[in-house]
């Protein structure tokens, strides 16, 4: 099973949030304590804790790009550096989903009762959020 399989069941199983699934899929190799990876992934999943924002598998490969090792560089070449690896992340996303934001992507708003109860009612959690944790997890192994 690939890493980006294992990340989607996680998200399958209820076990964890996306962007919980996606930073612990690079825990170990960022040095992260898992335990400590969850509690910082906890408040991004369901569009950022349920305010209608970027999706928490996004979110979570922001928190990976931002993690890694990029020795040699000075603070303003390492920031430049993510930042121009997270527009790449985010035109790959885009490229498959054509959104970021959670909302778009679910077609459904968690920030409300009612966007809650649909997702909740159409499994989406299931069957939409396990693919956009997967591509997440492949699009920041090839970056």
């Amino acid at each position: 099973m690939t890493r980006a399989d294992e990340a989607a069941e996680k998200i399958a199983s209820s076990q964890m949030n996306c962007a919980q699934a996606v930073l612990t899929a690079f825990n170990e190799e960022l040095g992260l304590e898992k335990s400590t990876a969850l509690k910082i992934a906890l408040p991004f999943g369901a569009g950022m804790g349920r305010t209608d924002g970027v999706c928490g598998a996004v979110a979570g490969a922001y928190m990976v790009l931002g993690l890694r090792s990029y020795e040699g560089l000075t603070p303003v070449e390492k920031k430049e550096k993510v930042f121009a690896l997270v527009g790449e992340f985010n035109r790959r996303f885009k490229a498959l989903h054509r959104f970021l934001g959670c909302s778009e992507l679910l077609g459904c708003n968690l920030g409300t009762p009612e966007g809650r109860a649909s997702v909740k009612d159409q499994k989406l959690t299931n069957s939409v959020c396990p693919g956009l944790v997967a591509d997440a997890v492949s699009i920041l192994e090839g970056l």
